[in-house]
């Protein structure tokens, strides 16, 4: 083999720079041969997906954006809605529930936006004059099907009766907790609460989550459920609960609320765009579409358990029987995110929403080892959102993955000084209760003096993984 440097063009008194070149011809049959080679590696692997190597179905992957290990996935049924589901749908979109008139559920959940905000406001803004803040963005509606009442506990979901949450958190106590770590089984331990609806879990039900904002005075502020029952009844489709309900149930105001609820509730089970599973990631694992060389990094930096780790609590994964990934494991976490000072119920320094304690949920109050802790959401259709976090502090991907990069290596770029110049750490939770913050998963795992988990390339390529996620892609 040739010690020589390798030369971009031959030296000046060089006789190759004057007679005509022989290696052109071969260099571009080379090179013909060797994209020949590559196309027939590519259409073998596409083909014979189980006939690949490991090794060389990556290889495959890194050339071509396709998944060597294509799987089929297991997707929900899709048929016409039910004449319930129908019904629920006219409840969803009706302006006229509200005490405003104004603001019906598709306000707060828009379908442009995945059953999410419509708007790049910190809150939604609602009440009987659409004029007060609530406490918290509205999570997404999207891909709730599967997800399970909430519970402490790896039993609690499958009782028999209602459990007692106190007393399973009281035999919880001083249970360690598992560590959050990517590319591994999601550990059920005894006190990580899981599952249920909002943001804090309170309610187990569809139906239980639609009537909240009807009654939430900062939303659509009816005083009461019978005010409810009375604008269902002058409804446009009233006779649709005469049809599928029978004459009498406008006799039962507390059984008329309860049906159209779950008829909200089964629209948005029934219906295939909550739960659409038409993203590039769905496509790119059944085998139907390839990711840029962007989406292929931020993937496997999304499941790199020593860098992002994001995939140890947004489960990237399909399951062993063939499920699509939700993208969470619905569990809770306190993640320290800082304090929002444009939220009108943050003028009070004493105020703190402490989610799983309070305030708006009241069973875990004295459950002080919960407090801080909110649901884990979903991360499919996040890049069309424009607010994060159960306190709407942040507004962009690149906002939200840099507090996770810099919360423990620069905190002095994430959160406030106080008067005497000391960073405000975790400032959105008192300080007697901030040990609930999650400092053992990467990565939080590292100290001021380490090195950030992620560089900024490394975040552009995750955001644009995240991108991928979004329904409605067309695959060619």
């Amino acid at each position: 083999m040739s010690t020589q440097p390798y030369r971009t063009s031959p030296p000046a008194d060089s006789t190759a720079s004057k007679a005509p070149s022989r290696r052109r011809p071969r260099l571009l049959a080379g090179c013909a041969a060797a994209l020949f080679a590559v196309a027939g590696l590519t259409g073998y692997a596409l083909a014979y997906p189980e006939r690949m190597p490991a090794a060389l179905g990556d290889a495959v992957e890194n050339l071509t954006g396709a998944n060597p290990h294509p799987v089929q996935l297991v997707l929900p049924p899709q048929a016409p809605l039910s004449a319930v589901a129908k019904l629920g749908k006219q409840i969803f979109y009706d302006e006229s529930l509200s005490a405003s008139g104004k603001q019906s559920c598709a306000s707060c959940h828009s379908a442009s936006r995945a059953y999410g905000p419509p708007n790049d406001l910190d809150v939604q803004l609602g009440g009987p004059q659409l004029d007060r803040q609530s406490y918290r963005p509205p999570p997404s509606l999207a891909y709730l099907y599967r997800q399970a009442p909430f519970s402490i506990g790896p039993d609690a979901a499958d009782a028999a009766a209602p459990p007692d949450f106190n007393a399973l958190a009281q035999a919880a106590m001083g249970t360690q907790r598992a560590d959050k770590v990517a590319g591994t089984t999601p550990a059920t331990v005894a006190m990580v609460p899981v599952g249920g609806l909002f943001w804090d879990g309170r309610a187990d039900s569809y139906q239980r989550q639609a009537l909240g904002p009807l009654l939430n005075p900062t939303e659509m502020a009816n005083p009461d459920a019978a005010t409810v029952a009375n604008k269902l009844a002058h409804a446009s489709y009233a006779d649709a609960f005469r049809k599928l309900f029978g004459p009498r149930i406008f006799d039962n105001p507390t059984m008329l609320t309860a049906e159209a609820m779950f008829a909200v509730g089964r629209y948005e089970f029934e219906e295939p765009d909550f739960h659409a599973f038409t993203s590039k990631y769905d496509y790119w694992l059944q085998g139907k579409a390839r990711l840029t060389h962007a989406e292929l990094r931020g993937l496997r930096l999304f499941n790199d358990s020593k860098k992002a780790n994001c995939a140890g609590c947004h489960l990237s994964q399909p399951t062993s029987d063939g499920l699509p990934p939700l993208f969470t494991d619905t569990q809770y976490e306190a993640l320290g995110v800082p304090r929002n000072p444009r939220l009108e119920a943050n003028r009070d320094p004493k105020f703190f929403d402490l989610g799983l304690c309070g305030p708006i949920r009241q069973d875990l109050a004295q459950q002080k080892q919960y407090c801080g802790m909110f649901l884990t959401p979903t991360l499919r259709n996040s890049a069309t959102r424009h607010v994060y976090f159960h306190n709407g502090v942040y507004h962009d991907l690149k906002q939200v993955m840099d507090f996770y990069n810099l919360r423990n290596t620069d905190p002095d770029k994430i959160y406030p000084r106080d008067a005497a110049g000391k960073v405000q750490v975790y400032n959105d939770i008192p300080q007697a209760l901030q040990a609930n913050v999650d400092y053992a998963d990467a990565p939080f795992d590292r100290k001021p003096t380490d090195r950030p988990a992620m560089s900024d390339q490394d975040i552009q390529d995750i955001i644009a993984f995240i991108g991928t996620l979004t329904d409605g892609y067309k695959p060619h």
